[in-house]
């Protein structure tokens, strides 16, 4: 074989692993599409719902905190089940949870069993959005960890405009059931695309099936036997017993990678995200905008924006690195949020008024896209280290599902209690705290091996090395990778 030959079949070699291991990462990321569509469609769907079942502002705000009630409860069993069943088999759980629960709330007759189908819709999103990043940074090479796991957060976005169009479609029938039940459409589509998905090598590689895990690698690798082994070593390596029990977490080297992962979880939520994609079309309906269709057609505009500028952060992640994208981001999150602030003292009601308000939306949900949104979940997948990964990650989900139940249910009062602009400047507030947060506490892990970003937390822990355990058989694996 001619050099030239040889240097073309290495590139299709390359070609196909790179295809494989991101069609891998995008079927996963699906999981982010159910998170997307019902926190999308359920702004819309909250038109109907209140005069349908005669809801109060608490009823409103309990009908959609339902889901982050069960996510918190979902993510709270996500990391055992992870560690004992694998990855990919948890994602194709969620999507079957997710299923009943869609057609649960699509044919619910009264408030109480709408809250109670909403919880199970929110378990399914729990175990996914704990699971799916995780299962995306293991299969993924260093050099685009990072924007493969956006993936996950690019499918949050579709999923919320997605939502926003079928909101628009059965606004003039009022079809509410529809808006809902039709959620388990992208869930169908995750479970029949994870069943053809393989297991996360690192998760086979803790579970003592090394020789799996080599043929995982395989596929979603360059076929160069001398790399794909120096992987198998370094995540063995990584391996002192696995998985690691919750006290591990009490660890110094774990404590200061949850410091990081938990205030993300925390700041990305307290920011005001949610209020503004849960409560999009009354955001807008403020403003002086008094048609349904109008207002949803306006959080049809801060959607694609989202998608938009999440595309972009692929792009940028790996490129610019996650701390200078998280400065900028929440920087600007800060402006667009006290323009808004001012909107409503000087020009709500006037139509200059209700633009620049959309705009200000427009620009707070696109520089969220490009930060907090994505980055969040990606240094929550990849900071910790691989025997409490599951675990910490699933700490850091709860944490953010938690804050997100509480700002969701909350918001309605904040605006009773501190006027609408006074609530803004509020979450403006919260943006320049994350600033100066991310400035002091989150490190850059652009490009760096999911096992190395470890020594990072070593050193701020004072040279601690990792956490020891027990595996919950009392006997550590030893990795097989040859048969």
């Amino acid at each position: 074989m001619s050099p030239g030959e040889s240097t073309a079949e290495a590139r299709a070699v390359r070609g196909r692993a790179m295809h494989n291991v991101i069609l891998t990462a995008a079927i996963a990321g699906l999981g982010g599409l159910l998170f997307g569509y019902d926190t999308g469609v359920i702004a819309s769907a909250l038109l109907f719902i209140e005069p349908d079942f005669g809801l109060s502002s608490f009823g409103s705000g309990l009908v959609v905190a339902a889901v982050p009630i069960g996510a918190v409860v979902g993510a709270a069993f996500a990391g055992r089940l992870s560690d004992r069943y694998g990855r990919r088999i948890l994602i194709i759980g969620s999507a079957i949870v997710f299923i009943v629960g869609a057609l649960g709330s699509a044919f619910s007759e009264g408030e109480a069993l709408l809250v109670i189908s909403r919880v199970v819709v929110g378990i399914a999103i729990g175990l996914a959005s704990a699971t799916a990043p995780v299962y995306i940074s293991e299969v993924s090479p260093p050099a685009v960890r990072g924007r493969l796991v956006t993936f996950f957060q690019l499918a949050v976005t579709v999923g919320i405009v997605v939502a926003y169009g079928v909101g628009l479609a059965f606004e003039p029938s009022e079809g509410w059931r529809w808006m809902l039940g039709l959620g388990a459409v992208p869930a169908i589509f995750l479970l029949v695309g994870m069943m053809r998905m393989p297991q996360s090598p690192r998760w086979l590689v803790m579970a003592g099936r090394g020789y799996e895990a080599k043929a995982v690698l395989m596929h979603i690798r360059e076929d160069d036997p001398s790399l794909i082994d120096a992987e198998l070593d370094e995540i063995a390596d990584s391996i002192v017993e696995e998985p690691g029990g919750w006290r591990d977490l009490l660890h110094p080297v774990i404590r200061a990678a949850l410091a990081v992962g938990v205030g993300l979880a925390i700041l990305q939520q307290v920011s005001g995200i949610n209020t503004v994609i849960y409560f999009a079309p009354t955001i807008v309906g403020y403003t002086g905008v008094d048609s349904a269709s109008a207002a949803i057609l306006a959080s049809v505009a801060v959607g694609v924006v989202n998608v938009g500028m999440t595309l972009v952060a692929i792009r940028l992640l790996d490129r610019a690195g996650r701390r200078p994208l998280l400065l900028w981001g929440s920087a600007l999150m800060a402006v667009a949020l006290s323009i808004l602030a001012f909107v409503f003292i000087l020009g709500a009601g006037s139509t200059t008024g209700s633009i620049v308000a959309v705009g200000s939306l427009m620009l707070y949900v696109g520089a969220f896209a490009v930060s907090l949104g994505p980055i969040f979940w990606l240094l929550n997948s990849e900071i910790y280290p691989l025997r409490v990964r599951s675990k910490a990650a699933a700490v850091g989900t709860m944490t953010n599902w938690f804050f997100n139940f509480l700002v969701s249910l909350t918001f309605l009062l904040l605006i009773d209690a501190l006027g609408r602009s006074g609530a803004f400047f509020f979450y403006a507030a919260i943006c320049v705290v994350t600033f100066f947060f991310c400035l002091r506490l989150v490190p850059e892990t652009k490009g760096k091996h999911l096992e190395d970003i470890q020594a990072i937390f070593e050193r701020r822990a004072g040279g601690a090395g990792p956490p020891g355990g027990g595996h919950p058989d009392g006997v550590t694996p030893e990795p097989d990778f040859s048969r």
